[in-house]
């Protein structure tokens, strides 16, 4: 799709952080579609109480209307989200590997790519970027502000698909962010707990230079 065009979201997670994504986004004036776990009872009245406006879809109608599908659901549940639906859509990864959560997962714990790296393998004809992460859900409202202001905080984005990485961006900017591009998905690394970037409150020149050692050591 065209950077310029305002792409439909779909949300995979209902949780804290998929429902706060979709509040921010239908201010925003986004045509939000969101899914939740099957187990999940009553997701519509679920959604209509914590984020009106945004439609409750299955899976399968959240993959055919959405141009960006974000996954914002627990990382151990990953395996559960339809990638192999995803061929070339942009898809956002906003999961953090949480070893109090997720327990320690080995092949994750030895594996020397990043958790998005790991992630776009499981269909690498998707568009993968790494963002909306590196926060807290309660942050998210909190901390948007207005294009402009000197105390907004900066988002980065990472993926190997720099028009993926531009329409992401904007997205970032349109719910109260500054942007980042934070280059190839490597980078991403970076942005996971743990990690310098992660869960800090940064400008823009701030989160470049904080970016710029990991992005020498990934090239």
């Amino acid at each position: 799709m065209d950077v310029t065009e305002r792409p439909v979201v779909g949300i995979f997670g209902a949780g804290k952080v998929g429902t706060a994504l979709a509040r921010l986004l239908e201010a925003s004036g986004y045509d939000v579609l969101i899914t939740g776990s099957p187990r999940q009872k009553a997701l519509d009245l679920l959604v209509a109480v914590v984020a009106p406006g945004a439609r409750v879809a299955t899976p399968d109608e959240l993959v055919a209307e959405a141009d960006v599908i974000i996954v914002a659901v627990p990382f151990g549940k990953a395996a559960t989200v339809p990638w192999e639906l995803f061929d070339d859509r942009i898809v956002v990864d906003a999961m953090n590997y949480w070893p109090p959560v997720d327990g320690h997962l080995p092949m994750i714990d030895a594996d020397e790519r990043s958790t998005s790296e790991i992630n776009a393998a499981r269909n690498p004809r998707a568009r993968v970027v790494k963002s909306l992460n590196h926060l807290g859900y309660h942050e998210m409202e909190d901390d948007s502000m207005d294009a402009g202001s000197p105390l907004r905080r900066a988002l980065a984005v990472v993926g190997d698909d720099e028009d993926a990485r531009n329409v992401i961006a904007r997205i970032i900017d349109d719910i109260g962010f500054d942007a980042v591009d934070g280059g190839p998905l490597a980078n991403g690394r970076a942005l996971e707990p743990g990690n310098p970037a992660f869960g800090r409150e940064l400008s823009a020149s701030e989160l470049v230079a904080l970016l710029a050692p990991v992005a020498h050591l990934a090239a």
